[in-house]
């Protein structure tokens, strides 16, 4: 039966109505669950709901969601004005769309599926003052409604260009990204029919794969997917901007054409999907994820992993096995160079028991060097493929799970591993030792004295060690970062005072240069280093001035052409100024040539 619609009612009547201080199921969230036969009014609009039956789950419906409902309308005085249950077929509609009384559409959004309400509206939320057939005007009414499901709705641009109508919710929260594979019929099904039924498109039997930032079909399918869940069934209805346009799709694979201007009706399920991951940020190691893993826990840098894989050229050469065919698996400590860099930054990713196939470019393989290895030879620049299972793995102890003498003892060993890497001259892995040594001692907390200062000691020659490790590797800003640190806490600690001045003379900033140098030799006069670092600023600061002097020069004497002001005086002041720089230069000349300052007493801490 057709329920007539309430007059004057649309959209805007029901969500920007004055008379409604609070959004619809407001009141229910935030009071005690109603409980059967217990009634209660809704915010302060006057509708009252009597809990006939409860629900199940907690969701409720939406403004723009299609409900499936049997209701019986009647007065006050038990006349029944309108019912779906004399012909037993329930009815469909949107929510918010004034297709019953405005007080329906607001009480159904508080109920859940499955229960059954008594709503009693108020003329206003009613038929008002018009009525309706069986209704007088400014009648209180009543509706006993059992919600039977309803179809969530989305407008996924706004726009109405493409509506979704979730069938069925998936079981996870995730959605796939635009790296993710969609894989085949198992993971991807969907149907494509015009309005008239035709059926225009279905995926092949043996399945279809591609990439969600490639595309497939139509621009619609792939802006449908990224919003869906694993496991979720939809509808779409797909207006020609989002399909095929003015132009149409010919005839292919034994499906028809589809003309210009088609509205499409796409059935669509998304059954699972192979996340991809770019592990390295610079799209050089991809990881695609071909089993799901344990837990939460991943394996991170400073594990233990145990691992199989098999690796193999891109024209499918393997060239190694491990943990396969009965081998034995790899075992390694993850950011400590004992793999090729793209196997190692993967594996730090990954649960236990995960599966996962890496694409590795070069750069992280093995450059551009032959590589021999034991079933092929692996030719230079070549891109490697790893089908990888990580089958343990025991991680590194966090800080928080030491006491003070196992952190003082690990940021020992941590600093010990970063000064055989920096004599190494591999200055980027020792800075990295450089900051997990830190992180352990990070914190003074409820610690002895004796404890405290050595962990102070420890932090202290850990920041400076870094700043030596970023000048050799020219990160100035980095370095100047880490000897603040330290002057933080020892202001006039002349290594930290040294370094920073190293890298504000490479950073040209003179000045701040100067006052770390002056301040060093305030602490100590005699250091030999520091004299020479003090020199080696003096050259520079001439060099500056003779820049700073040719530039004003030539700026003058572009404006003394535009001029009719003599320039004998300028000239005079130019060779005045000329000959102090040659006393300046020979003044320094007389301090003798700058000499690379020694390592010995300002070289990486030891101790």
């Amino acid at each position: 039966m057709e329920v007539e619609k309430g007059k004057g009612t649309n959209v805007s009547d029901i969500q920007g109505e004055d008379d409604l201080d609070e959004e619809p199921g407001e009141e229910i969230e935030s009071a005690p669950p109603l409980k059967v036969g217990e009634e209660r009014e809704l915010g302060n609009t006057g509708i009252k709901k009597k809990l006939l039956k409860d629900g199940i789950h907690w969701e409720t419906p939406e403004f723009g969601d299609e409900v499936t409902v049997h209701f019986v309308g009647t007065l006050l005085n038990g006349a029944k004005f309108c019912s779906t249950r004399d012909n037993g077929e329930p009815m469909t509609f949107k929510l918010g769309e004034g297709q019953v009384a405005k007080g329906l559409d607001h009480g159904i959004t508080t109920m859940k599926k499955g229960e059954r309400v008594l709503f009693t509206l108020p003329p206003d939320f009613g038929y008002g003052a018009v009525g309706r057939d069986g209704v007088p005007p400014d009648s209180i009414i009543q509706f006993e409604v059992e919600l039977l499901s309803w179809i969530t709705v989305v407008d996924i641009y706004k726009d109405g260009g493409i509506i979704k109508k979730i069938m069925e919710k998936g079981e996870r929260n995730e959605r796939p990204s635009d790296l993710d594979e969609v894989l085949g019929i198992l993971n991807f099904k969907y149907q494509v029919t015009l309005v008239d039924g035709t059926i225009v498109a279905k995926p092949p039997e043996e399945g279809y794969e591609f990439y969600v930032k490639d595309g497939h079909l139509c621009s619609a399918l792939t802006k449908a997917i990224v919003t869906m869940r694993r496991g979720e069934k939809v509808k779409l209805i797909v207006q020609p901007k989002y399909a095929f346009g003015e132009k149409g799709k010919d005839a292919t694979d034994g499906f028809p054409s589809i003309p210009p201007n088609s509205v499409l009706n796409i059935e669509l399920e998304l059954v699972s999907f192979k996340p991809v991951i770019d592990v390295t940020g610079d799209s050089k190691v991809f990881k695609k994820i071909l089993k799901e893993g344990e837990g939460a826990l991943v394996a991170n840098e400073g594990a233990a992993v145990t691992i199989s894989y098999t690796a193999r050229l891109e024209d499918g050469t393997v060239f190694e096995k491990k943990g396969v065919d009965g081998g034995q698996p790899l075992e390694f400590i993850t950011d400590e160079e004992q793999v090729i860099p793209g196997l190692d930054r993967a594996a730090a990713t990954m649960k236990k028991g995960e599966r996962a196939l890496l694409t590795i470019t070069p750069e992280y393989g093995f450059g551009s060097v032959v590589a021999e290895r034991d079933l092929a030879v692996v030719p230079p620049s070549s891109n490697l493929i790893y089908e990888v299972e990580m089958l343990d793995f025991v991680k590194e102890k966090a800080p928080w799970e030491l006491n003070s003498k196992e952190k003082i003892e690990a940021a020992g060993k941590k600093k010990e591993e970063g000064n055989i890497l920096f004599k190494n001259g591999n200055y980027q892995r020792a800075g990295k030792k450089y900051d997990k040594a830190v992180d352990y001692v990070s914190e003074d907390g409820l610690f002895q004295d004796d404890e405290k200062k050595l962990m102070k000691a420890l932090r202290i020659s850990c920041w400076l060690n870094g700043a030596a490790c970023s000048l050799k590797l020219s990160d100035f800003q980095g370095a100047i970062q880490l000897c603040s640190k330290v002057l933080d806490f020892e202001s006039h600690n002349v290594k930290a005072l040294y370094r920073r001045a190293q890298a504000y003379m490479e950073t040209s900033d003179l000045l701040s240069a100067e006052f770390d140098i002056k301040k060093a030799l305030e602490a100590d006069p005699q250091n030999r280093e520091v004299k020479l670092l003090q020199k080696t600023l003096g050259q520079l600061q001439v060099e500056s001035n003779k820049r700073d002097a040719k530039l004003f020069t030539n700026m003058f004497a572009r404006m003394s052409k535009d001029s009719s002001v003599p320039i004998k005086k300028l000239k005079v002041e130019k060779a005045e100024h000329g000959k102090s720089e040659e006393v300046t230069a020979a003044e320094t000349e007389c301090m003798g040539e700058p000499s690379t300052p020694s390592e010995d007493r300002m070289a990486v801490d030891q101790s």
